[in-house]
């Protein structure tokens, strides 16, 4: 039997917690898939065979793969957030916890991450760009844990005197934007069979440097 087999239950009940755990079951689904077959094997097909669902029942809670992509997209860059809360909590310096920040986002170190692992933050990188263009508004909502973490270590640097004066949602939108789209092209490039992997290190190392260049007081 599937271990998602209890969402073929029917949606028609007024359980809003019901209804969180079926969606986020599919969820779950659909990051299994990405890390077994990458972005080609998330298809609707392949979700209905691994959730047990009925079409209509997946229709009644994503318009189509796009719309569970921009799910996905949120929980992974709500959970890198999180993430990232966790490994820079025991930094003081608000400067040391952004220099982190700026490392693991280019290094792609997240939870449980390993060689299967990659093949879901690839998707999500890969599938960044064309979000951008295709579904700015949920995009945009769905990067809002991770702006709102980098825009708080932002807010404290300026409170102590390590950073300038700025807005520190906008920095921290222009840092991701600069991480997004230099990760963007390294990933595409390995997906390639360029062995670009040893830059990745330099990159962080001359990302930060850019980034703190900009914000420091």
């Amino acid at each position: 039997m599937s271990p998602h087999a209890d969402l073929a239950v029917s949606a028609d009940t007024p359980d809003n917690d019901a209804e969180c755990v079926r969606r986020a079951s599919i969820i779950a689904a659909a990051n299994e898939l990405l890390e077994e077959e990458g972005l080609d094997g998330l298809t609707i097909r392949a979700m209905l065979k691994r959730t047990g669902l009925a079409r209509r029942a997946f229709y009644e809670r994503f318009e189509g793969k796009d719309d569970l992509v921009v799910a996905v997209f949120a929980e992974t860059l709500r959970e890198s957030a999180e993430h990232l809360e966790r490994e820079t909590a025991h930094l003081a310096e608000p400067l040391d916890q952004l220099r982190v920040v700026v490392d693991l986002l280019v290094l792609g170190s997240q939870p449980h991450q390993g060689r299967i692992g990659m093949r879901r933050i690839s998707a999500m990188v890969r599938e960044h760009m064309r979000l951008a263009q295709s579904r700015p508004a949920e995009l945009e909502a769905a990067l809002q844990p991770l702006i709102t973490m980098i825009a708080e270590r932002i807010s404290a640097g300026i409170r102590i005197g390590q950073v300038r004066e700025c807005d520190p949602i906008l920095q921290a939108t222009l840092i991701y934007n600069l991480i997004a789209s230099t990760v963007h092209i390294e990933t595409l490039m390995e997906e390639s069979g360029e062995q670009a992997s040893y830059r990745r290190p330099r990159l962080a190392d001359e990302i930060w440097e850019f980034c703190r260049r900009a914000i420091v007081a």
